[in-house]
C-alpha cells in the first residue's frame, strides 16, 4: 500500500506542476480581461437571478435547482477536509491562492455555464445533455470530437473513483469514526485489516441513502438538493461566524500570516521560492477541487436549467464559485490559521478542523462541536456524491450515445464504490481525485480559451439588449435565434440521431 501511495504521489506532483497552474490561473485572467472584469460588474444581478427562476425556459430543472445540483456537488467535503489538508500540507498562504484562483475561477465559470446552454442538445422528449463534450464537439467542431470524448471519460472516472464516491464518504465515514468511536475500541477485521465498526455503519448508511436517491435521476437529485444545500450552507456558516467573532482580535494577525506565507516571507533565500510553490500548488489543487472552476463539471449541471439566455445561466454559475470558496472555504481556512490548529503534529483531514472549532469555540462542549461539525461533514459529503453520479451519468450518456442500459449499470458501480470508499486512506483518496481533475481540466481549459470569443459575443448581445430594454429583464428583447450558427451538417445529422435513438 506505501509502494502504491508513492507512485500516485509522483503522479500527483507531476500533473499538478507548474504547466497545469499556470494554464487554469491564466485562463481565468485571460477570461476575466476578455469578458471585461464580468464577475466585478456583474456579481450584484448574478446574485438576484439565483434565487428567481427564469419563466417560460426550455430545460429539466429549475435555474435554481441547476445551481443547487452544482451546488450539492461543489459544496463537499472538499470545504472541510480538503481546505485542512491544504493548510496543513502548504501552509496558510495556500488559502491566499485559493481566493486568486477563485477570484479568476468567476469568469471560467461564467463562461462554462455559458456554453453549457448554447451548446446543450434536448431530445424529442425534453431530455437535456450538455456540458463541456458538447461545446467542445458542437462549438469547436467535429475534429475536436475526440478532445470532447476524452474529458467525457475522464469525467466519468472522476465521478466513479475519486471526487464523487471515494473521497467523500471517506471523510464522512472518518468524521463518523472521529465522533462516536475515537479510539477505535470496537472494530471489525476486514480482509487482514481492522475497522471500527462506527466507519463500517457510517459507509453503510451513506451508500444505501445516496442509492435511493440515485437511483431516481436527476429530477430526484436536484430536489433533494435545493432542500439539503441551503440548509446545510446556513449551519455552517452560521456556526464559522461564530467561532471567527468570538475570536475576533486573531482575525488581523491571521490575515498578515497568510499573505506573509502566500509569498514566503516567513522563509529566506532558496526556502522563499519553495514555500511559494508549495503554497500556491496547494491552494490552487485544493481550490479547484472545492469550487471546480475550470474543471468543466458545473457545466453539465447548468445545462439542464430551464433557461433561453445562455448569458443568464452562467451568471447563476458564476455565484457558485463566489458562495462555495469566497466565502464557505474561507470560513474553514481562517478558523484554521486564526486557532493555529493547522501546525498541531499529527492531524490530518477533518481532524484538523475539528481541532480548530473546538479550540477556536471554548464556551461549547466539544462533544457538541464535534457533533454540529459531523453532521455539516455528513451532508456536505451526501450531496456531493448525489451531484457527481449526474455528472457522471451525463459523461457515460455521451460516451454510450445515450445508452440507458449503460446509465442504469453506471449507477450501481457509483453505488459500489460509495460501499468501499471507507477502507481506502485518507491520503490515497485525495491523491487519485487529484488526479483525475487535472486530466478533467485540461480538455475544458483548451476549449475555454479556443470559445473565448463566442463568450464574450453572447455576453455583450446580452447586456446589450439587457440596457435597451432599461434593464426591466420582464422587457428584455427575445434572443436573436442562432442555433444553426454552429450546427455543421454533420452536427445536425448527429443531433436528429440522439432525438430518434434511446436505447
Amino acid at each position: 500500500m506505501d509502494a502504491i501511495n508513492e507512485v500516485l504521489a509522483v503522479i500527483d506532483s507531476f500533473i499538478w506542476g507548474p504547466p497545469l497552474i499556470a494554464l487554469i490561473l491564466i485562463g481565468g485572467i485571460f477570461l476575466t480581461i476578455r469578458l471585461g472584469g464580468i464577475q466585478f460588474r456583474w456579481l450584484p444581478r448574478a446574485l438576484r437571478y439565483t434565487f428567481s427562476n427564469e419563466e417560460n425556459g426550455k430545460g429539466e430543472v429549475t435555474s435554481f435547482g441547476a445551481l443547487c445540483t452544482a451546488m450539492s456537488a461543489t459544496v463537499g467535503t472538499g470545504n472541510i477536509v480538503g481546505i485542512a489538508t491544504a493548510v496543513v500540507a502548504g501552509g496558510p498562504g495556500a488559502l491566499f491562492w485559493m481566493w486568486l484562483a477563485a477570484l479568476f475561477g468567476m469568469a471560467t465559470k461564467f463562461s462554462e455555464g455559458l456554453l453549457a446552454v448554447k451548446f446543450r442538445t434536448i431530445d424529442s422528449k425534453g431530455h437535456v445533455l450538455g456540458g463541456p463534450f458538447y461545446y467542445i464537439e458542437n462549438g469547436m467542431g467535429q475534429k475536436w470530437r475526440w478532445l470532447a470524448k476524452l474529458f467525457a471519460f475522464f469525467g466519468m472516472c472522476v465521478g466513479l473513483l475519486g471526487i464523487g464516491t471515494f473521497t467523500q464518504v471517506n471523510s464522512i465515514s472518518s468524521a463518523v469514526t472521529g465522533f462516536f468511536d475515537p479510539e477505535k475500541a470496537y472494530t471489525v477485521s476486514i480482509l487482514g485489516m481492522d475497522y471500527s465498526i462506527a466507519t463500517i455503519i457510517g459507509g453503510l448508511i451513506t451508500a444505501i441513502c445516496a442509492a435511493l436517491v440515485i437511483i431516481g435521476g436527476v429530477k430526484r437529485i436536484a430536489n433533494v438538493s435545493q432542500r439539503i444545500v441551503p440548509a446545510m450552507v446556513v449551519v455552517f456558516l452560521a456556526f464559522s461566524f461564530l467561532l471567527i467573532f468570538y475570536n475576533i482580535a486573531a482575525l488581523p494577525q491571521a490575515l498578515i500570516t497568510i499573505v506573509e506565507h502566500a509569498f514566503g516571507l516567513q522563509a529566506f533565500g532558496a526556502g522563499m521560492f519553495g514555500a511559494i510553490l508549495i503554497a500556491m500548488q496547494m491552494g490552487l489543487a485544493r481550490g479547484i477541487f472545492a469550487n471546480e472552476a475550470g474543471l468543466g463539471s458545473a457545466p453539465i449541471a447548468a445545462a439542464a436549467a430551464q433557461t433561453n439566455e445562455p448569458t443568464r445561466q452562467g451568471l447563476v454559475s458564476m455565484t457558485q464559485t463566489f458562495i462555495d470558496s469566497m466565502i464557505i472555504c474561507s470560513m474553514t481556512g481562517l478558523a484554521l490559521v486564526m486557532t493555529g490548529t493547522y501546525d498541531i503534529p499529527g492531524l490530518e483531514g477533518a481532524d484538523v478542523t475539528n481541532a480548530a472549532f473546538q479550540a477556536g469555540l471554548p464556551f461549547m462542549p466539544p462533544e457538541l462541536v464535534s457533533f454540529i461539525l459531523m453532521i455539516c461533514l455528513a451532508l456536505f459529503g451526501f450531496t456531493t456524491i448525489l451531484g457527481w453520479s449526474y455528472y457522471g451519468e451525463r459523461c457515460l450518456e455521451y460516451l454510450s450515445n445515450r445508452s440507458i442500459r449503460g446509465v442504469k449499470i453506471y449507477r450501481w458501480l457509483y453505488i459500489a464504490c460509495i460501499f468501499i470508499g471507507p477502507y481506502m486512506t485518507v491520503s490515497m483518496v485525495w491523491t487519485i481525485a487529484d488526479i483525475f481533475n487535472a486530466c478533467m481540466a485540461v480538455p475544458n481549459m483548451i476549449a475555454l480559451f479556443a470559445l473565448s470569443g463566442v463568450c464574450a459575443k453572447e455576453a455583450k448581445s446580452y447586456f446589450t439588449r439587457l440596457k435597451a430594454a432599461d434593464k426591466d429583464e420582464s422587457k428584455l428583447a427575445e434572443r436573436p435565434d442562432d442555433s444553426e450558427d454552429w450546427k455543421t451538417p454533420k452536427a445536425q445529422v448527429r443531433q436528429k440521431v440522439l432525438e430518434q435513438t434511446q436505447d
